[in-house]
């Protein structure tokens, strides 16, 4: 028997929960932090280094008072995070700077320039990244900040990901060259690639923009998978947090990467990690280029496959903006949607109101919703927010499937499956196949079996999942609405590229909104 803590750092809060390697689960607690955001610039998202080490702090205690042990029984600690989310240290690897929250977006120019770049001069890491660089990632972001704060530009030493300095911080490493760099991070949102040298030469990222030069060099560290070791836990660190000094920490991942862990993934399975977003997680022994997708990195979610990572910009968050603006919450809108039916609403709506991160990775890209009566409410765009959700993951996993990903089960991970049962049923619908939904909650899961890992508890991953992850509940789709849906599929992508595509040939349109009358008529 061993008992370990899993850590999760979530937009909004960290969760950090103990498991026992035989009873499972046996505590948790959660912590809060705000997200800065400025009315005046809707791009806008950054979060204090201080206000999440303080939230650690407070979790990891609640966590040890809920389970009812000692922090001296721990055996070791891992952490995941949002990501991309950056920051920018000094040379004694201090804090420059808040983070660039991973949905940030005021790096859109950035990003843009960087992806021109990288195809005038055939870079191949871009194609790895699905061929479009995006304003959520660690370049377009360390751009950014190098052009907006020409003051603390020359004190600039290093970038780095959240995973990665949390790890660095609770291990108490001082020196650049020892840095965790996570393959998951580095991977998705740098461009690293072990096969094409690591990140892009410098004569690339200097015809980017000369601030970019001599960065290459400025990114030292180890770039390792998640089996490897980080560090161990520092006194200092141990006894804020109420546990034993030396115990090992891994090298860190993003979230949602570890949560498909939880989820019980295999070769075959994508894992929508549903929140205020939706991270898509798959693996494959092999598998070549996937046009916009959020990149094909070996070892990123398991250290043995190549990891693919798709998603979209804003779900949960899509929810709550609806709610809000209905002066109400999303459990309230939520009442009596279960009696709603595929396309009874007459809406239909592009989930673009965070951008769009795959397949288009535009994000200049605003909602679009079409189909409004006189009579239509705030709980009929809420339904139809999910139905465009769903058929926004629909042409993912399509595009996946196209590029020789192999799709036997869907599983939908994540918070919101957990409490939403309706947008388990309209995904089940829009798919037309089963959704399994695992029946606990596996949000931290993935960091616990890293940590057995490191401690040696479990021998493999598929070891841990075999006796950690939970049974699922399957939600299986109904003939009569995946019919509907089948009618509305198509209008959906339609709109989708021609909508979201810059200069994309003219495409006609006139049919849509007399189709959603005579749908929602039936």
């Amino acid at each position: 028997m061993a008992i370990v803590a899993g850590v999760d750092f979530g937009t909004q809060s960290v969760r950090v929960s103990l498991f026992d390697s035989e009873k499972g689960r046996i505590g948790a607690a959660v912590a809060e932090y705000p997200v800065h955001r400025r009315r005046e610039d809707p791009d806008h998202a950054t979060q204090s280094h201080a206000d999440h080490m303080n939230a650690l702090v407070v979790a990891t205690r609640a966590a040890l008072q809920s389970a009812g042990i000692g922090g001296e029984l721990v055996e070791a600690i891992a952490l995941d995070t949002t990501g991309s989310t950056v920051l920018v240290l000094d040379e004694n690897l201090e804090p420059l700077d808040d983070y660039y929250l991973w949905c940030d977006h005021r790096a859109k120019r950035e990003a843009a320039e960087i992806t021109s770049k990288a195809h005038e001069r055939k870079l191949e890491a871009i194609e790895w990244c699905g061929g479009v660089y995006s304003s959520e990632w660690g370049f377009s972001k360390l751009l950014h900040w190098l052009r907006n704060n020409p003051d603390r530009r020359a004190r600039f030493a290093t970038a780095i990901e959240h995973c990665d300095y949390v790890a660095a911080v609770l291990c108490g490493i001082r020196s650049m060259d020892e840095l965790p760099r996570s393959v998951c991070a580095m991977g998705h949102k740098w461009m690293w690639n072990a096969a094409l040298g690591g990140l892009p030469p410098e004569e690339f990222l200097a015809s980017v923009d000369p601030l970019l030069a001599g960065v290459r060099a400025k990114m030292r560290g180890r770039y390792e998978t998640s089996d490897r070791i980080a560090g161990r836990l520092c006194p200092e660190w141990a006894e804020k947090l109420g546990l034993r000094a030396g115990i090992p920490i891994p090298v860190g991942a993003f979230d949602a990467h570890w949560d498909a862990i939880g989820a019980g993934i295999r070769e075959g399975d994508v894992v929508n990690v549903v929140g205020t977003s939706t991270c898509m997680m798959a693996i494959a022994k092999q598998v070549g280029l996937i046009p916009g997708v959020c990149g094909v990195v070996k070892g990123s979610i398991h250290p043995d496959y190549f990891g693919i990572e798709a998603g979209l910009s804003a779900v949960g968050d899509i929810f709550e903006a609806i709610a809000r603006r209905a002066g109400t919450t999303v459990a309230q809108l939520s009442e009596g949607l279960d009696q709603y039916r595929a396309g009874s609403t007459g809406l239909l709506r592009m989930s673009w109101d965070n951008g769009d991160r795959t397949v288009l990775v535009n994000a200049e890209l605003g909602g679009v919703t079409l189909g409004w009566t006189l009579t239509s409410t705030p709980a009929d765009e809420l339904f139809a927010a999910i139905e465009g959700t769903a058929f926004h993951t629909r042409i993912i996993l399509e595009r996946m499937s196209e590029y020789g990903v192999p799709i036997h089960r869907v599983i939908n991970g994540g918070g919101v499956p957990q409490r939403n049962d309706v947008l388990n049923r309209v995904y089940a619908n829009v798919f037309n196949m089963p959704v399994l939904v695992p029946a606990q909650e596996v949000t931290s899961l993935g960091s616990a079996i890293f940590a057995f890992l490191a401690a040696g508890t479990f021998r493999t991953i598929e070891e841990a999942q075999q006796r950690l992850c939970p049974s699922y509940r399957i939600v299986e789709p109904d003939p009569q609405e995946a019919a509907v849906y089948e009618r509305l599929y198509p209008l959906y992508r339609k709109l989708y590229f021609a909508l979201g595509r810059p200069g994309s040939e003219p495409v006609a349109i006139g049919d849509v909104l007399p189709a959603l009358r005579a749908i929602r008529a039936r």
